[in-house]
């Protein structure tokens, strides 16, 4: 087997394929989620610690010199990806936690044998007289 058509195997494997279509949608959910937190989230909460914006929260370890720009610990930006994480974290779990609810409702409900068909009906008729016949002197 070629190198072209190994790769073209796995490429086009529904694997591969679920994962992409996974990764991108993740792409789109989490921008819909810094632009939740950044936006909705922060702002309220900034004002119930005082007024303050996390992304601009830092300590500045040396001042602007000249052309040189400030070298500052910017602390407040990872605040926010940490609220970020968790409100993704929190996301996914009820994201997962009702698929499984899902799953149990319908692994309980019970599942009814489709009718036999009228083949099915003929060969348990012939082989119930079969067994009469076996059974008589």
């Amino acid at each position: 087997m070629s190198i072209i058509s190994e790769f073209k195997a796995f490429a086009v494997k529904g694997n591969v394929v679920d994962m992409a279509v996974g990764i991108i949608i993740g792409a789109a959910f989490g921008k819909i989620v810094s632009s939740f937190v950044g936006d909705v989230v922060m702002p309220p909460l900034g004002m119930l610690i005082g007024g303050v914006d996390f992304s601009d929260l830092a300590i500045v370890l040396k001042a602007a010199e000249g052309d040189a720009a400030a070298v500052s610990l910017a602390y407040g930006k990872f605040i926010q990806s940490v609220i970020d994480f968790l409100i993704v974290a929190f996301a996914i779990f009820m994201g997962i936690k009702l698929l499984n609810k899902l799953k149990r409702e319908e692994q309980a409900a019970p599942v009814e044998p489709p009718a036999p068909t009228k083949e099915q009906e003929l060969l348990g008729e012939i082989r119930d007289l079969l067994k009469n016949q076996q059974t008589r002197p």
